[in-house]
């Protein structure tokens, strides 16, 4: 089961106060569902959101319900659920959109935006949360909401739909506690944990491979100048103090310059090893160029 199932399942097992019920259901109806003179029906192809919407009106006006289920002519025929209830004169505003005055009851709106309108990316792969609606306007009061909560909820326009989405791990945290999704917002913060620490040892091993490739090539090159300077003039051609550097590298190929300071007689920093690993590398190139003064 995906993660976005799972904060699906955890979500149709929350139900609020009245008030709160008919926000739920107001959001199920702005996304998946029309209003008529004769009442409100939504089509899902979600059964647990058909269910979660007969129990939000079973329990706020228990009311004759009528549920139909047929097979969709489109995606590999999956079955379209419908559910429709004679509400018009019983809660006129159901559906309409006005802005919740209740913290709560915004709340209980994301809640049923999620439920039919929402999914959540693999959070081992991405951080992605959106909502899809075929309304720019009701994509639009949606992320009004979710900005009164101080998260930044963006829309953008795709394939001829409205996506309302959040990105970083942080901001789906915060939006998972906001609808009551506290056992996947653990699982969340346990994979977001789980995942710094693997990208931070990544990052570790990744410079510390870098910092080793580089200091060998390095050696390499240090090694391949003062083999130049010994054909050709033999290393009594250096001073005692480079003479003495260029010896104990050749012996010591993989050393650091650290380390080749701390052999030397004195020992000597690491950017004295340095400078004068320069002036040999700077020696070997004027003999290569066949500079021998």
């Amino acid at each position: 089961m995906s993660f976005s199932s799972l904060v699906k399942n955890e979500l149709r097992g929350i139900y609020g106060a009245d008030h709160c019920v008919a926000a739920e259901m107001a959001a199920i109806i702005n996304a998946c569902g029309s209003i008529n003179e004769t009442g409100v029906r939504i089509q899902t192809e979600n059964a647990g959101v058909a269910k979660k919407y007969f129990c939000l009106v079973k329990k706020l006006f228990k009311l004759q319900i009528d549920v139909s289920i047929r097979n969709s002519r489109q995606f590999n025929r999956s079955r379209v659920y419908s559910v429709s209830a004679p509400l018009i004169g019983k809660i006129p505003d159901i559906g309409i959109m006005d802005v919740p005055e209740r913290e709560c009851c915004k709340r209980a709106y994301i809640r049923g935006a999620f439920l039919s309108s929402g999914s959540l990316s693999d959070p081992e792969k991405a951080y992605h949360l959106e909502f899809v609606y075929a309304d720019r306007e009701k994509s639009a009061y949606l992320a009004s909401i979710i900005s009164s909560f101080g998260l930044k909820a963006k829309v953008i326009e795709r394939k001829g739909h409205y996506i309302v989405y959040l990105k970083e791990g942080e901001n789906i945290v915060d939006l998972l506690n906001i609808m009551g999704a506290h056992l996947s917002l653990m699982d969340l913060e346990n994979l977001r944990i789980v995942k710094d620490m693997r990208n931070n040892v990544n990052r570790q091993v990744n410079c510390e491979t870098a910092n080793l490739t580089k200091t060998v090539r390095a050696s390499v090159k240090q090694i391949e100048d003062i083999n130049t300077i010994a054909r050709i003039k033999g290393l009594g051609y250096l001073s005692d103090q480079l003479e003495e550097v260029a010896e104990i590298r050749l012996i010591y190929e993989a050393a650091s310059l650290k380390e080749l300071g701390a052999m030397l007689s004195p020992p000597v920093g690491k950017s004295g090893v340095n400078h004068r690993l320069r002036k040999i590398s700077e020696i070997a190139e004027n003999l290569r160029g066949g500079n021998y003064d």
